[in-house]
């Protein structure tokens, strides 16, 4: 079943993206600025003009379901801190503790520069964590459906993405709850609101849920694999609990291993944490699939079955380099899917955002928008050679 019941046209594959997109620089600056406390006048206005800007080029690029490119949030997590009390502290980034830093010292050196030039902090809880401002949900809501409106795209073609509470969670250390346990009841009743507001504006959710694989090899990686499948599944329960009055069909989730160009060796295979991802209530799951690490996981979906209900939203671009994949190749990627779950549960889409922070972005924008004008052509010449083979 595809987002919100709504079907692929007949010879046609659906093609999306992960949610996050390049910023105007100037709008980078204005949203960093306000993340260190200082709000610049102009900001809304740049918000404003960047929106409808990008919505217009997804329209334009051949998209089928785009979103509003998270232009008016400095980080895909990291948002949260102006819309929710209880994150004053400061900690450590959780990157600095992969296990792949010890394995590779030359990377890490790498990485620790590329931190220091970012001026990298991770936000903690120490307080209790409610809503602060509750309108700024529906702020997003009401421009987008403007921007839309303008670009000539349908309502039902809409997605808007949203932090999960174990996402916020192995970003924003607790230092106040009494367990995770705890914080993360607390995370999933705070955002809640947030998940419902965007499901009820009739625009499909995309809740961010990387920790599911990425927590492994980071903030969990002096702990067991049956140790970390405990705590992710603490964070699809944490989850569910928040989205339990939406319906699945009206969610989509991403799930990756970290959006950055790194050797990845430790990476926990999607096989050992697949039944665990589809405890998860939302019906589409996006996940990499380009990557060199991962891209031949497509064939676990041969072993584990797909329950019926749910979709698969693959990343058949990568969004960690300035490589334009050529249509042949996104294809062939979104026809192995496709023999294995069938083409009407597969949607194309990238591995990852192309702005997951403010500033920060691996793919310069003219490669981005490259990137997925091939993904929207491979899947076409996919769907034609599935209608040759009668699919």
């Amino acid at each position: 079943m595809m987002p919100g019941s709504l079907p692929s046209p007949a010879g046609h594959l659906l093609t999306t993206h992960t949610g996050s997109l390049p910023r105007p620089s100037r709008l980078a600056q204005l949203l960093i600025a306000r993340d260190r406390g200082d709000e610049r006048a102009g900001l809304e206005d740049a918000v404003q003009e960047a929106v409808m800007d990008v919505v217009r080029r997804q329209a334009e690029v051949g998209l089928d379901l785009v979103s509003d490119g998270e232009m008016g949030k400095v980080g895909y997590a990291w948002y949260v801190r102006d819309r929710l009390t209880g994150f004053d502290g400061e900690a450590d980034w959780p990157g600095r503790r992969r296990p792949e830093m010890d394995a590779h010292p030359d990377f890490a050196e790498r990485w620790e520069a590329q931190l220091d030039r970012g001026s990298l902090t991770a936000p903690a809880c120490n307080g209790e964590v409610r809503v602060k401002d509750a309108e700024a949900v529906h702020r997003d809501i009401a421009l987008l459906k403007a921007a839309a409106a303008r670009a000539g795209v349908a309502l039902d073609r809409l997605f808007m993405t949203a932090a999960s509470p174990g996402v916020i969670s192995h970003f924003f250390t607790n230092q106040y709850y009494r367990s995770r346990e705890a914080y993360l009841v607390a995370l999933a009743e705070a955002m809640r609101p947030e998940y419902e507001a965007i499901a009820a504006a009739g625009i499909v959710l995309q809740i961010d849920c990387p920790d599911l694989a990425m927590s492994r090899h980071s903030v969990f990686a002096d702990r067991t694999l049956d140790d970390f499948r405990r705590e992710a599944e603490l964070s699809v329960e944490a989850l569910n609990h928040a989205v339990a009055k939406i319906p699945a069909d009206r969610m989509r989730m991403h799930v990756c291993w970290g959006n950055y160009e790194g050797p990845h060796d430790y990476d926990v295979p999607l096989r050992d944490v697949v039944d665990v991802i589809l405890r998860a209530k939302p019906a589409g799951i996006a996940i990499e699939a380009a990557n060199p690490r991962h891209g031949h996981e497509w064939r676990v979906w041969e072993e584990v079955r797909l329950p019926e209900g749910r979709y698969l939203i693959p990343g058949v671009i990568d969004s960690t380099n300035n490589y334009v994949e050529h249509p042949e190749l996104v294809a062939q990627r979104l026809l192995n899917y496709c023999r294995v779950v069938g083409p009407d549960r597969v949607v194309g889409g990238s591995d990852c955002g192309f702005g997951t922070f403010a500033g920060r972005h691996t793919v310069v924008p003219t490669v981005t928008w490259a990137k997925l004008r091939s993904l929207v052509q491979g899947a076409e010449l996919a769907a034609r050679e599935l209608a040759r083979a009668g699919i």
